[in-house]
């Protein structure tokens, strides 16, 4: 019975392309010229395991690659090599090419072999090249002028290691046979293989693992070596790693009582042979290791793979923990209800009541709980800033320092798949328009290094992101003027500030004199807005002359469920979303302007906004009020303008499920979504910015910057 391998491919996948995030941050936090032994051992570490991975599935082309970076990074972490900048921009370059070898293979679509051989190549260069000359590091001496790692190298020959299988490790894809190859590399290799724990032939399970090995390796293999071998089955397995001196005698050490000192000691060490000799006897079994109970990359957290996309999250146990408690209550108040229902009489209505309201305060904590199964902190979204920053300010010639806080700050699975491009055009923008160059900025009295601040954090039931950055600002009368040529305004306007920093979202719109690959083509910010108010949400600008600007985005924490206000126009109920909404208030009829080409305006404090009638907007019939002074005005905000939906009356606030209108009958401009009601009827959600985009198409320009 053979293995069908294939099925453990989509978690090598998702696991090598975690290993790619942690080599890339590890790369750009590293500081050429100096070795940090942990940041590398990590870097290290990743690249062994997806050249482990790889070459176990047989994707040998990513095997291959990837054993050249981790010949240089070996090279680093020893110390027979500096780590220089030209080194880890190479690295950094092999990374995004190891990245498009795993996508591709992933997809089943064909490597770019070209760009990997020259990315080859040029690790292959630096390896040869001359400033791979040993680097001499300073040790302690001893009595006679030896260094003691020299004295202690001199008396060792090699390893003793008892390595004990657990019996599903082959079903996650590993195998002995490998581990012994990669060993029997690092010098002279004696196998004994114990049979003991083989079953009957009628009770063999032909994935399971039964053998096990006591190994003795001579050769001059560091403790670091080895680790990096097993750490692919770190967690499936039970292993004793145990120094060979040539003056002492070999004392044959059994599988049972490695298994057994493990179990007394887990990760521990014991000293055998002096204070500076130990061995390590660690249990992959018991979940007393200080890692076997997590997950070794992210901690306290388990993969649920997902439904219908495929695709897979990662859960905190905690989450999972009170999911399983709700269903719990659930259960044991879905059987009072039912006692209740066998032999009921009216004595028992209070006990009833009690238990709806029971069920209604449990169905609503499941809710809550469901929805948290979906929250991923927004690091899964801003890891790929440093990266973006590190490329783009090389290439400008700029000097900039990113800074990112709250990166664990939680937001729904939806909204940090589609918030990703946005906040890219939004970084890009503030690197090329508004960092300065190092000269300008020493000039302006400022540090040559610029700085982007990346901010997330919970504010009101919505998710805050703020890009701020130190560089000029935004130029007033420059947007003023590119405004005015396109007509976008008027030459006798009178726009405050905001308004006027407002326009750079408008199609097409763009203050660069010189068009570049980064930005200048003035596609993108309207793109940017579009897609934050697809998203329910909403975006904003600060900016103060010479000190900088900020982009301040607002978007729901989840985009299943929506906090909004119902009402009626004639027999219809819709849903407007609270995150829209600023008033709701009653006009007289003297507060209404009507001016020619611009329809209904009303003033509202300083402010004139247009008015629209949902009744028109829609081809609604026999409205309950047609005058209006006998409705209601919203007041709503959308695509940073306001405009009051003129409305028969208000029905009150509630949560409602979101329902896709375009996945179960079409896309309808105005429309987000549906939802049911509690009476079982449908109701339609609106969407402010595209009522306000097909309201501007049915006046013509009526609503063109009218305030």
């Amino acid at each position: 019975m053979s293995i069908d391998m294939a099925q453990f491919h989509q978690v090598f996948f998702e696991e090598s392309f975690e290993g790619l995030d942690i080599m890339e941050n590890g790369l750009l936090d590293m500081d050429p010229g100096t070795v940090d032994d942990e940041q590398i051992n990590t870097i290290f570490r990743a690249a062994h395991s997806i050249k482990g991975g790889s070459g176990t599935f047989g994707f040998n082309d990513i095997s291959s690659f990837t054993h050249v970076m981790e010949t240089l990074l070996d090279e680093m972490r020893d110390g027979r090599r500096p780590v220089t900048p030209d080194a880890v921009d190479a690295l950094l370059r092999s990374v995004d090419v190891l990245r498009d070898m795993l996508g591709a293979t992933k997809d089943g679509g064909e490597v770019d072999e070209q760009m990997a051989q020259a990315q080859q190549v040029e690790l292959e260069q630096i390896l040869k090249s001359a400033s791979a000359e040993a680097s001499v590091v300073s040790a302690p001496q001893v009595e006679g002028g030896q260094s003691a790692a020299t004295a202690s190298a001199s008396k060792q020959q090699g390893w003793h290691i008892v390595f004990r299988p657990l019996p599903q490790m082959m079903r996650t894809g590993n195998d002995s046979l490998r581990i012994l190859r990669e060993l029997a590399e690092l010098g002279e290799l004696k196998v004994d293989c114990d049979l003991s724990a083989l079953p009957p032939l009628a009770g063999f399970e032909p994935e399971d693992s039964y053998l096990s090995w006591d190994l003795h390796l001579i050769g001059d293999a560091s403790r670091e070596t080895l680790d990096d071998i097993f750490a692919w089955i770190e967690d499936e397995c039970e292993l004793a790693v145990m120094p060979i001196y040539a003056a002492e005698p070999q004392e044959r050490v059994t599988v049972e009582e490695a298994a057994k000192a493990a179990s007394e000691e887990p990760d521990s060490t014991q000293d055998v042979s002096g204070p500076s000799e130990v061995v390590q006897v660690t249990d992959r079994r018991t979940g007393q290791d200080r890692r076997s109970s997590k997950d070794r990359r992210t901690g306290d957290r388990r993969k649920v793979q997902g439904g219908g996309g495929g695709g897979s999250i990662r859960v905190d146990i905690s989450k999972i923990d009170s999911l399983i408690n709700m269903v719990g209550e659930l259960v044991i108040t879905q059987s009072m209800l039912s006692l209740l229902g066998e032999d009921f009489s009216l004595d028992k209505l209070e006990r009833l009541n009690e238990g709806l309201s029971q069920l209604e305060r449990h169905t609503r904590e499941l809710q809550e709980s469901v929805m948290q199964v979906r929250m991923l902190p927004i690091s899964f979204t801003f890891s790929r800033f440093p990266r973006l920053v590190h490329d783009l300010s090389s290439k400008m010639g700029k000097k900039i320092d990113l800074k990112m806080t709250g990166e664990n700050t939680e937001v729904d699975k939806t909204v940090i798949e589609k918030i990703g491009d946005p906040l890219v055009h939004l970084v890009r923008n503030s690197l090329d328009h508004g960092i300065e160059m190092p000269e300008e900025r020493l000039v302006a009295g400022k540090p040559e290094t610029g700085t982007i601040n990346l901010n997330a954090f919970h504010k009101g039931g919505n998710i805050v992101i703020e890009i701020r950055d130190d560089g000029k600002g935004l130029n007033r009368e420059k947007i003023e003027s590119k405004a005015i040529d396109k007509g976008l305004i008027d030459v006798d306007h009178n726009l405050s500030d905001r308004q006027i920093y407002e326009l750079i979202f408008q199609a097409g719109f763009s203050t660069a004199d010189v068009v570049s690959d980064v930005s200048g083509r003035g596609v993108g910010m309207d793109v940017v807005r579009r897609n934050i108010n697809e998203l329910g949400g909403s975006i904003e600008i600060e900016s103060e002359p010479g000190k900088g600007s900020a982009i301040i985005i607002r978007l729901p924490l989840t985009l299943a469920i929506l906090d909004g206000q119902t009402v009626t126009v004639a027999d219809e109920t819709y849903i407007v979303p609270l995150v829209s909404i600023i008033e709701s208030i009653q006009v007289k009829e003297q507060q209404i302007k009507r001016v020619a080409g611009r329809g209904e305006t009303f003033k509202l404090r300083d402010e004139y906004l247009p008015i629209l009638r949902l009744h028109e907007l829609f081809g609604i019939e026999n409205p309950n009020a047609t005058r209006l002074d006998e409705g209601l005005l919203v007041v709503v905000e959308g695509d940073g303008r306001h405009c009051g939906l003129f409305v028969d009356d208000l029905l009150g606030q509630q949560q409602v499920v979101i329902k896709s209108l375009e996945a179960n009958y079409q896309r309808v401009e105005g429309i987000s979504g549906a939802t049911i009601l509690g009476d079982g009827s449908v109701s339609l959600i609106l969407d402010i910015p595209g009522l306000l985009r097909l309201a501007d198409r049915q006046d013509g320009d009526g609503l063109k910057q009218s305030a």
